[in-house]
């Protein structure tokens, strides 16, 4: 049964056509991924098909039955209710009918007309069966633990938590609606592994159709039969998943192209004959020119031209020459927040030439283990070498190396002023900022932009072991496939945390898992790594049940003595500010700047207390941003 028809739909912005001649069915079995690259329209799109914005040309047929599920129309934003409660709202029909048999339950044993309150009773039941009234909590407890959430989190007030948490409460309401059509923009972007494969499981039994936006091509191989895309204002419909359709995609484009060179030739050809015509300049060459110029004629109006590939990132990493052998060595390496660890025992040894990656599940440490490494935090117990001559670039997943307040341009020139403009613009046009988009400001560019300026500063330096965190995120699937391509190539060593599993099949040599005791070390790929993992978990399940209870518990202690702390370092830096001011204030009295002593002593203080405040900065923002990657409220 068709749900859904678009037919020859059209958008323009301004003067700009974003997409034309637009035209898909969505039967209700369909299960379809949706790709191209950013900006190429496709939650545009969505917007469209929900009715949230206009289009140009077209028409589109909603089927009666149609009912879609779409992330902004189950905004949580302003909820005062818990995670649990938000997600229930979603059964209010269900939990009516239970009030109604509450009702003819208390109507019964106090005498009514028995009679018609069993009959009532009765249909009432029916009706809550029907619609899965015995187990609608139990989904709801499933959705939220399978997107991530703990136990201990579902009392925890909408309006409280970051903007990630909300995205996960409104996807757990749109998996558990009575929609039949869901469209998903990007819903494994705040997943990590384990909960992007329990949507994975839960789309594959969905008995709906579902639309998917996503750059995650492992998750589209997994849950999708078929598959849109949307490049450079063209859309085109595919059978398969994302490497059937991109297989045949690639034979389809050099089939377009033979065809399209072809042709240009034919017109070249026939024109080489038109110049020669004329150039004889007598009665009958004309008519032969006459037959050419509409053999010319034709062909041009047949003429396709391809549709390019959208201007795709083209680099190169080159290592540095040297190195030892052991590049990276840690022993008994740990990191805690007071008592509590948040991992310890991990020890790890990395090899010239590697491509490492570090796995684990949110908030198990991986960024923390990558900034003890890089020098930026302490250790709390064991200790780390780098190997002779080893140069380490880093990639920071939170962009922190970057200048807001600096243009594109400033931001890569700074870190290289011996470079010329020309050699900078140079860099950054293999990154698409061309012309005006070098003076455009870091604080205006958007997550993948900003990606990019990332990409270049770290393409221009000369180093031998790259440490990378998430260097996929917000990048579209052109530009994964670039850096894909670039680091197969390199010939340096890696070591890269990443969530992105057809990244990891791509380039790993060995897959390491983060765990509180240390570090599980797996040779090979993300899916033979995955495969041993699960035949362990078949033969430990009851243990592995026991460990999880115990490791949420240790994860639960730790988050309440990482915010204790956090809430009792900014308490000591005001308190410190604070004496601060007040020392100025003394200073400032003509008393005590007359008397040199005095005067001496509470500058001292004053310099004393600034240190102890910039060593409780550093504490700060160390467990800020173990807290954010954590996915915490502060």
């Amino acid at each position: 049964m068709v749900l859904l028809n678009g037919s020859n739909l059209s958008k323009s912005f301004m003067d700009e056509t974003l997409f034309s001649g637009v035209s898909f069915n969505v039967d209700s079995s369909d299960k379809i991924g949706f790709v191209g690259v950013n900006g190429a329209g496709k939650s545009t799109l969505f917007k469209i098909i929900i009715g949230d914005d206009d289009y140009d040309d077209g028409e589109i047929f909603r089927s009666k039955s149609l009912k879609i599920g779409y992330l902004n129309q189950y905004s949580v934003n302003g909820s005062t209710k818990s995670i649990y409660d938000e997600v229930l709202s979603v059964f209010s029909d269900v939990m009516e009918i239970e009030a109604q048999l509450e009702e003819v339950r208390y109507d019964i044993e106090n005498g009514g007309d028995v009679d018609a309150l069993i009959r009532r009773q009765t249909h009432l039941q029916d009706l809550y069966a029907a619609s899965d009234g015995f187990y609608y909590k139990s989904k709801v407890k499933s959705a939220l633990m399978g997107l991530g959430f703990g136990e201990e989190e579902f009392g925890m007030c909408v309006d409280n938590l970051s903007g990630g948490q909300k995205t996960r409460v409104a996807l757990a309401k749109i998996l558990l609606s009575d929609a039949n059509l869901l469209l998903l923009d990007e819903p494994t972007n705040h997943l990590d592994i384990d909960s992007t494969e329990w949507l994975e499981e839960f789309l594959k039994g969905y008995n709906g159709a579902f639309i998917v936006i996503s750059h995650d091509r492992y998750f589209l191989d997994k849950v999708t039969n078929k598959t849109f895309e949307l490049s450079a204002g063209h859309f085109r419909s595919y059978n398969g998943n994302y490497s059937a359709y991109a297989a045949q995609r690639e034979i389809e484009k050099k089939s377009e192209e033979r065809a399209y060179e072809n042709t240009v030739r034919e017109i070249e050809r026939l024109e080489g004959i038109v110049e020669q015509q004329r150039r004889w300049n007598r009665e009958r060459n004309y008519k032969i020119i006459d037959n050419k110029m509409k053999s010319i004629e034709r062909l041009e109006k047949s003429l396709v031209q391809p549709v390019g590939d959208t201007e795709n990132i083209r680099f190169a990493f080159k290592a540095a020459s040297g190195g030892g052998q052991d590049v990276l060595v840690t022993e008994d390496l740990a990191k805690g927040f007071g008592s509590e660890p948040l991992f310890r025992h991990a020890d790890l040894l990395i090899k010239k030439g590697e491509k490492v990656f570090l796995l684990g599940p949110n908030g198990c440490g991986k960024t923390t283990f990558l900034k003890i490494i890089t020098g930026e935090y302490e250790p709390t117990e064991g200790f780390y070498k780098i190997g002779a001559n080893i140069s380490i670039g880093y990639y920071d997943q939170l962009r922190q190396n970057l200048n807001m307040n600096k243009t594109v341009i400033d931001e890569v020139w700074d870190e290289y002023p011996n470079m010329t403009q020309t050699q900078i613009r140079s860099a950054l046009a293999v990154f698409l900022f061309r012309g005006e988009d070098v003076f455009k400001e870091i604080h205006k560019l958007s997550g993948g932009e900003r990606a990019r300026v990332e990409l270049t500063k770290l393409m221009l330096k000369s180093v031998n072991f790259l440490i990378m965190d998430e260097p996929t995120n917000h990048l579209d699937i052109e530009s994964l496939e670039a850096l894909e391509n670039a680091l197969s190539s390199y010939d340096g060593t890696m070591l890269v945390v990443s969530h992105d599993r057809y990244f990891i099949n791509k380039l790993a040599d060995r897959v390491v898992y983060l765990t509180p005791n240390g570090l599980e070390s797996h040779r090979d790929d993300y899916d033979s790594f995955s495969e041993r993992s699960a035949r362990v978990a078949e033969g430990k399940k009851e243990s592995v049940g026991a460990a999880d209870y115990k490791e949420r518990k240790r994860l639960e202690s730790l988050k309440r003595k990482m915010l204790s702390r956090f809430a009792k370092v900014e308490d000591e830096i005001s308190k410190r500010e604070e004496a601060i001011e007040n020392l100025n204030a003394e200073l400032e009295d003509p008393e005590a700047a007359a008397d040199y002593v005095k005067a001496c002593e509470i500058t001292e203080r004053i310099a004393s207390t600034q240190e102890e405040i910039e060593k409780l900065m550093e504490e700060w923002e160390s467990l800020q941003i173990t807290i954010e990657e954590s996915g915490y409220d502060i």
